[in-house]
């Protein structure tokens, strides 16, 4: 069900309605150590039509899908022990309709989202006060529409998030689709699987004070402004080839690395003769890796909510500028192959024995910690199923992600064509960046394009 009612903070001209599922059980969801990472920022995607959608249709197939999804109509509240929990009281999502004057974009993957396409939560207002946990803005422009979806990263992974826009689809459709578990209780009670000593110290993660997190953030704000983004298209066939060439090279080792690894390897590569550091710095690699995989068996099949660590593997950066390929790519793979059921056992444990010391707030990934020191970062969101988001309209032709804050982080997407080919967005310092408008760093990117 949806109620009317304009919105005093609203910058869009038209109407803003709260999208309820039309029941509240009262329950206060405690959110996992896991879900406790992200911070309360909302994770946004904008998905662009070419046909209009019906604004109507999609509230009334909205209320239907969130009778599945109690979190999404509920609020943020804070733990007594600095945790945080959803109350489910479906209190609403915010869906706002907009019409704007300009006509549709043309597909760019140079570019990043435009902030009027969402519907933006302060992230600081999110806890405590009646602040959505879903945004939806529907814009509508000439020869289409826009849709815009922010979920608060703290209920979601990037995979949540799409099960989410799955579900939504489906039931626009009038299709099946699973229903999600949200039993926090069944990855927080992993813990107890720990290892001895995993209580006490962690590679992953550290405890800092206030003052060392207050400074990180400020460092983010301060530097978002001089950030620029640069964008690249890796068609199928290049990647193909970046493949062959790094598995080439593991001829007779029994060894094998994946797409994803050699093309991540090549990335950093370039990085690093980019960055140009001294020859015996130590360079790492911070990869986001979803970890449903690692603790299948341990989870419900249909477990939503974030699963998600990280791995650091580390080079000098001399080695890493000179080595081949595929000496980088089995660094990159035997690292995600240490993700074990038994390593997030000792992840959760040790981020479970913080929140009982009341030191949750103050815990933070060491990937994050070294982002403006020695880490390039890589987000792989290429196999989530972004262009199959059909609301009976068609699929969306392009979507679009917001800019990262982080410098030296590359974002891997996937392309409207929903092929092998990749789509991937480089976050530098503007001054780093103009190095792009000299044509070599392009041909060293696509050093394994077949020659046009």
């Amino acid at each position: 069900m949806s109620t009317a009612r304009r919105s005093a903070r609203s910058r869009s001209r038209g109407p803003s309605f709260t999208v309820r599922a039309g029941s509240a059980s009262g329950e206060r969801v405690r959110l996992s150590v896991l879900d406790l990472l992200t911070g309360t920022f909302a994770t946004s995607r904008v998905f662009f039509y070419r046909t209009a959608l019906d604004g109507a249709a999609l509230r009334a197939s909205l209320a239907r899908t969130l009778a599945h999804y109690p979190l999404l109509t509920g609020r943020l509240a804070r733990d007594a022990d600095g945790g945080l929990s959803v109350v489910c009281n479906d209190a609403g999502a915010a869906f706002v309709e907009a019409d704007a004057d300009a006509p549709l974009p043309d597909y760019d993957y140079d570019s990043t989202v435009d902030k009027r396409l969402l519907r933006n939560v302060n992230p600081f207002m999110a806890v405590g006060h009646d602040e959505p946990v879903l945004t939806v803005k529907l814009t509508r422009m000439g020869g289409g529409c826009a849709l815009g979806v922010g979920i608060n990263h703290s209920v979601v992974d990037g995979t949540a998030y799409m099960t989410f826009m799955q579900h939504w689809a489906a039931e626009h459709l009038g299709l099946e689709h699973p229903a999600p578990c949200h039993d926090r209780a069944a990855l927080d009670s992993l813990a107890s699987l720990a290892r001895p000593g995993a209580e006490e110290h962690s590679d992953q993660y550290a405890v800092v004070g206030r003052r060392q997190k207050l400074a990180f953030l400020w460092r983010v704000n301060k530097g978002a402004t001089g950030m620029r983004t640069v964008g690249m298209r890796f068609t199928a066939g290049e990647i193909g080839a970046i493949k062959e060439n790094a598995q080439a090279g593991l001829a007779g080792t029994g060894k094998w690395v994946s797409s994803a690894d050699a093309l991540t390897a090549h990335l950093w590569q370039v990085a690093a003769e980019l960055r140009d550091r001294p020859a015996d710095s130590r360079e790492r690699l911070g990869i986001v890796i979803g970890a449903r995989a690692a603790l299948k068996g341990d989870l419900p099949e249909a477990y939503w909510g974030n699963v998600v660590t990280n791995v650091r593997p580390g080079m000098a950066a001399g080695e890493l500028r000179a080595a081949p390929l595929s000496t980088v790519a089995t660094v990159l793979r035997e690292s995600l192959d240490g993700v074990t059921g038994a390593v997030m056992h000792d992840e959760i444990g040790f981020l479970e024995s913080q929140r009982r010391a009341g030191r949750v707030k103050g815990v933070m990934s060491r990937m994050a910690l070294e982002a403006f020191d020695n880490t390039v970062a890589v987000n792989n969101l290429g196999r989530l199923p972004v262009y199959r988001i059909d609301f009976g309209t068609g699929r969306p032709f392009w979507c679009q992600y917001p800019p990262n804050l982080i410098p030296w982080t590359f974002r891997i997407n996937a392309t409207p064509d929903d092929d092998a080919g990749r789509d991937v967005q480089l976050t530098l310092p503007r001054e780093v960046a103009k190095a792009f408008d000299d044509p070599h760093w392009d041909r060293r990117l696509h050093a394994y394009a077949e020659p046009s």
